[in-house]
């Protein structure tokens, strides 16, 4: 298999894999661990994960180091958010520890998927929490199922680590002012489908979302955080709509090491002419630096890059969260995994 993929050119896509592991909850406690070869589930037509929305979902990654030792970043953080999202949708929340075992074995199992050091690709890791009990009525169900898959992949963006254009248009909201913005759900993402396809087709990457109440302030651009740098400040916003990036977290510990002063709060509209540089950031995207952002309402647009690379204090950030990642440079926050 490995002479076989074209690991330089992987796209962020599904490629089938070895394995999978599941783990199922009833009777009012989570089972074991079950290794399964299988890319199908069986639902029943009437669970809760199919008609009420309970579902989440959390996306992390695995990389090859110089040294060839497998590194997983932060599973923990990621752990700890989809019992966020189990407690904002009342499913029955994944132990920590269960979670990280589960992770482990998965990326064991599919150890040959992952790419090689150097290549720019890595293996995503996506685990799944969803409701399987049978129910009408609306309210939660009494059985779930805990799932692990993994697929190699490259970069989310075509345009890898180099400046790419969003938009705003304030016809869309991604998540509602209370809602589960904060959440890692499957409804978050069926409702940026529209903006972000429309946006796609006039050649952007993204959408950048505004709050969804008074449209005045940055939320979050669908896939990934919104950050920007100002006068050595590193700046992104804060709302109750904005599901909590661990990527950005990271940043903003690097950011804060390197110097800067970091700012996590409500970032105006009016503030994006007087930023220096401007970027998304996420799990997937791990950072891509802004270009510009058309306001397609104002008819106005923001330029960040006008030779086509990277700012400089987005480019720090990258390198320095990319070799803490790969094993390229120590790791003295613990975030880093190694699968033995």
């Amino acid at each position: 298999m490995e002479n076989t993929i074209n690991w330089s050119e992987l796209s962020f896509g599904y490629m089938k894999t070895d394995y999978n592991v599941r783990c199922y909850y009833r009777n009012g406690r989570w089972g074991e661990l079950e290794v399964s070869s299988s890319e199908t589930v069986s639902i029943h037509m009437s669970a809760t994960c199919l008609h009420y929305g309970q579902e989440a979902f959390e996306g992390l990654k695995a990389f090859r180091g110089k040294d060839g030792r497998i590194r997983v970043f932060r599973m923990d953080e990621n752990a700890k958010r989809l019992q966020s999202s189990a407690r904002g949708i009342m499913m029955a929340e994944f132990p920590v520890e269960k979670f990280e075992e589960a992770v482990c074995k998965a990326v064991r199992l599919n150890e040959r998927f992952i790419p090689p050091y150097g290549s720019g690709a890595s293996l995503y890791i996506r685990p799944l929490l969803v409701g399987m009990g049978a129910l009408i009525g609306v309210r939660p169900a009494d059985e779930y199922m805990f799932l692990v898959f993994v697929t190699p992949v490259g970069p989310y963006f075509k345009t890898g680590f180099r400046p790419a254009p969003v938009c705003m248009m304030r016809a869309f909201d991604r998540a509602a002012p209370n809602g589960t913005g904060t959440y890692k759900v499957g409804g978050n993402y069926a409702a940026s489908l529209t903006a972000g396809n429309k946006a796609q087709e006039n050649g952007y990457v993204a959408v950048l979302y505004l709050d969804p109440k008074e449209k005045l302030y940055l939320d979050e651009c669908g896939p990934a955080n919104f950050f920007a740098i100002r006068n050595n400040t590193y700046i992104t916003p804060a709302s109750n709509s904005i599901l909590p990036s661990i990527t950005n977290k990271s940043l903003t510990q690097l950011a804060a090491d390197m110097g800067l002063k970091v700012e996590r709060r409500p970032v105006p509209v009016s503030e994006l002419g007087t930023f220096e540089e401007a970027a998304e950031c996420g799990t997937a995207a791990v950072i891509t630096p802004i270009s510009r952002i058309d306001d397609l309402d104002e008819n106005r647009s923001y330029i960040y890059s006008k030779d086509g690379k990277p700012g400089p204090t987005c480019e720090k950030l990258y390198n320095k969260l990319v070799a803490i990642q790969t094993g390229d440079e120590p790791d003295p926050y613990g975030w880093v995994k190694i699968i033995e």
